[in-house]
């Protein structure tokens, strides 16, 4: 008989550490145009796809600041956000070394206007979108919903 080869090794297999989720802040920036509501997105800045603006908590920022601030810097968002999230998704971001699952809370934006000097004025492209084509836009099928389903008109100021 054979013995077991698993008992013959001297170590031991452990499982794989699982990443740690990493928290991020979004911002859906809106405008209404003739009683409806119309959705900004940007493009990702390596896969060039549409997003909406997010990015990591800057300490000393709530996180509602933190995805207004986001939305500056990425599409030169100036508004009025509201300080409760409207809902998260969930994504791999992919790193140079190693995917990253993310959670993403995201806080509605009243777009008041688009300034046309802004950090990464360079290098992403933003656009307007009706809820339903924004949503066909995105990848994420979390984040695709909740622009189809996003009502303005439950926002507070």
């Amino acid at each position: 008989m054979r013995p077991d080869l698993a008992s013959q090794t001297a170590f031991a297999l452990r499982p794989a550490p699982r990443p740690e989720v990493q928290v991020q802040y979004a911002a859906l920036c809106y405008r209404l145009r003739r009683g409806k509501p119309q959705l900004l997105l940007v493009t990702s800045l390596r896969a060039r796809r549409w997003i909406v603006p997010k990015g990591w908590p800057e300490p000393g920022m709530s996180p509602a600041d933190c995805a207004a601030r986001e939305a500056w810097e990425e599409a030169g968002v100036c508004g009025t956000v509201g300080h409760e999230p409207i809902g998260a998704f969930s994504y791999t971001k992919q790193g140079i070394r190693r995917r990253l699952p993310c959670l993403a809370l995201v806080f509605a934006l009243q777009v008041d206007r688009l300034d046309d000097d802004y950090p990464e004025v360079r290098r992403r492209k933003r656009r307007w979108f009706r809820r339903k084509t924004a949503a066909a836009a995105v990848r994420s099928p979390d984040l695709a919903q909740m622009l189809r389903d996003f009502d303005p008109r439950g926002q507070r100021r």
